[in-house]
C-alpha cells in the first residue's frame, strides 16, 4: 500500500477503503509516514468528505491506536459527558458529581482551553494540589472506589487523534465533520464508557456557529456510537452568550460550587439538570429524563453532590480548604465593575469576543503550552433580553495588570449590542438527537 495513492484516491472524491485508513492511521502514530503526506490527505478530506463507513473506520482506528480502556469489571454501565467547547461552560463541575452521586459511575477525561473555549482541567487547576495526570491504573482504581474522575487525557489513549489533531490545527484542516466526529467519538470509546451525552454548542461562542451545522455533527457522533455499541445522545445547546455569568478559571469553580449548594445562575443551573438527568436516563438510573432531572434536584438539595465533588478533589489531591471557603481560590489584584450608559435591552453577545477577552487577560491560551493565571475573568451581569438602566452592572472584569484591564473592558464594551424596543430572551437547548 502506498500512500501517495491514497492521498490521490481521496482527492480525485473516492471513498477509502477499511485497509487503507487503517494504513496511515498506524503508519502517522508510528511515524513511518511523514506529516506533509498526512496534510495532504487530510486537506483532501476536507474538500471531499467522507461517508459514514468511512468515519466509523478512521473513529475506530484511531480509538486501537493506543490502549483501550475496558470499564467492565468495574461497573455495569459507566457514564460520560462531552461539550464541544464554548465560554463559561463549567458544566462538568456540576453534572458529574450530581450522577455519581445518584450511583451512577463517571468517568471522565477532559481536556483544556484553546482559543476562546475554556477547558475542565484548567479549571480544576484552581484547586491547589488537583492532579489532572492520573495513569489509567489510577483512573481505574478511582472510579472504583468512589465513583467518580476526572481528569486529563492519558497519552496512551487514542495517540493517533493527538497527532493528527496537532497537524489539523496548523493545516487548516480542523473544521470538517468526519475528521471532528472521528477526533471525538475516538477518544470517548477508547477511554471505556458505555454511555455518553454530547452537548453541543452552537452560536457566537461555539465552534459550531449555526444549529443546523451542529445538528449535523451531533447526529454524525451519535451515529458512529451506536454502531460501535454505544449508547449515546446529543443535546444541542445555545452558546450565543456566556453559560452562567462567570468566564475565567477560579471564578468558575466559585460558580460551580454555588450551584451545587443549590445556587448559581438560573440558565447554568437548569442546563445542568438537563444534561444530568439525560446522563440518568442513557445509564439507566431512570426511567426518562424528567425522573433523572428530579434525581439529580434531589442530590443536589440534600448535599450528596457537594458530598461527591468534595470526595473527587480529595481523591485526586486538592486542598478541600480552598472549596470549602471559596475565598481562598486564586483572587486577581484588579476589579472593576462596567456600568450601562444608556437604558435599553440586551440584544446580542459575540460570546467568543468575551472568551477572547478572558484569553487576554492571562485566563486562557493563544497557543498550547501557554501559563494560566487562574484569578483572571469576567463576571457578566445581564443575559440577553434582560432590561438595564443607565449606572446598572453590566459585567466586572478581575485582572492583574491595568492595560489589560483597560483592553477587556472595551473588548468587551464592543461585544455587547443593546436595542430601545424589548428583546426575547435566548432558548437553552434547540434540539436532542437520539439514535
Amino acid at each position: 500500500m502506498h500512500m501517495v495513492e491514497i492521498i490521490e484516491k481521496k482527492r480525485d472524491g473516492k471513498a477509502l477503503s477499511t485497509e487503507e485508513i487503517e494504513f496511515f492511521v498506524r503508519g502517522y502514530t508510528e511515524g513511518t509516514i511523514p506529516d506533509y503526506q498526512v496534510a495532504a490527505l487530510l486537506m483532501a478530506i476536507v474538500l471531499r468528505g467522507m461517508d459514514d463507513r468511512e468515519t466509523r473506520d478512521l473513529t475506530m482506528a484511531m480509538a486501537r491506536s493506543g490502549e483501550m480502556l475496558d470499564l467492565s469489571d468495574i461497573a455495569p454501565i459507566v457514564v460520560d459527558k462531552h461539550s464541544t467547547g464554548g465560554v463559561g461552560d463549567k458544566v462538568s463541575l456540576v453534572v458529574a458529581p450530581a450522577v455519581a452521586a445518584c450511583g451512577l459511575p463517571v468517568g471522565k477525561m477532559s481536556g483544556r482551553g484553546l482559543g476562546f473555549s475554556g477547558g475542565t482541567l484548567d479549571k480544576l487547576e484552581s484547586i491547589p494540589g488537583y492532579r489532572t495526570d492520573l495513569t489509567v491504573e489510577e483512573f481505574k482504581a478511582q472510579l472504583r472506589r468512589i465513583g467518580i474522575v476526572l481528569t486529563g487525557q492519558s497519552a496512551n489513549l487514542a495517540p493517533a487523534d493527538g497527532k493528527l489533531y496537532a497537524l489539523r490545527d496548523v493545516t487548516g484542516t480542523v473544521p470538517s465533520i468526519p475528521l471532528i466526529v472521528s477526533s471525538i467519538m475516538s477518544k470517548k470509546i477508547a477511554a471505556g464508557a458505555d454511555a455518553i451525552v454530547l452537548d453541543v454548542k452552537t452560536g457566537s461562542g461555539a465552534f459550531m456557529k449555526t444549529v443546523e451545522a451542529a445538528r449535523t455533527l451531533a447526529e454524525g457522533m451519535v451515529r458512529i456510537g451506536q454502531e460501535v455499541g454505544r449508547k449515546v445522545t446529543a443535546l444541542i445547546s445555545d452558546m450565543n452568550q456566556p453559560l452562567g455569568f462567570a468566564v475565567g478559571n477560579a471564578l468558575e469553580v466559585k460558580e460551580a460550587i454555588e450551584t451545587l449548594h443549590g445556587g448559581g445562575p438560573e440558565d447554568f443551573r437548569e442546563h445542568c439538570l438537563v444534561v444530568a438527568g439525560e446522563m440518568l436516563y442513557l445509564g439507566g438510573k431512570a426511567a426518562d429524563e424528567a425522573e433523572g432531572r428530579r434525581m439529580i434536584e434531589a442530590a443536589i438539595a440534600d448535599g450528596r453532590a457537594w458530598a461527591k465533588f468534595r470526595e473527587l478533589v480529595e481523591a485526586q489531591g486538592g486542598d478541600t480548604a480552598y472549596i470549602d471557603e471559596p475565598e481562598r481560590l486564586p483572587k486577581a489584584a484588579l476589579i472593576e465593575t462596567v456600568a450601562a450608559q444608556a437604558d435599553g435591552y440586551l440584544a446580542h453577545v459575540q460570546a467568543d469576543e468575551i472568551g477572547m477577552a478572558v484569553v487576554a487577560l492571562g485566563g486562557g491560551r493563544e497557543k498550547k503550552g501557554d501559563p494560566i493565571d487562574h484569578a483572571v475573568g469576567v463576571v457578566m451581569h445581564v443575559k440577553v433580553g434582560q432590561a438595564v438602566a443607565v449606572g446598572e452592572p453590566l459585567f466586572t472584569v478581575h485582572a492583574n495588570d491595568e492595560a489589560k484591564l483597560r483592553e477587556a473592558k472595551q473588548r468587551i464594551l464592543a461585544a455587547l449590542r443593546f436595542e430601545s424596543e424589548p428583546v426575547e430572551p435566548l432558548p437553552l437547548f434547540y434540539d436532542r438527537i437520539v439514535a
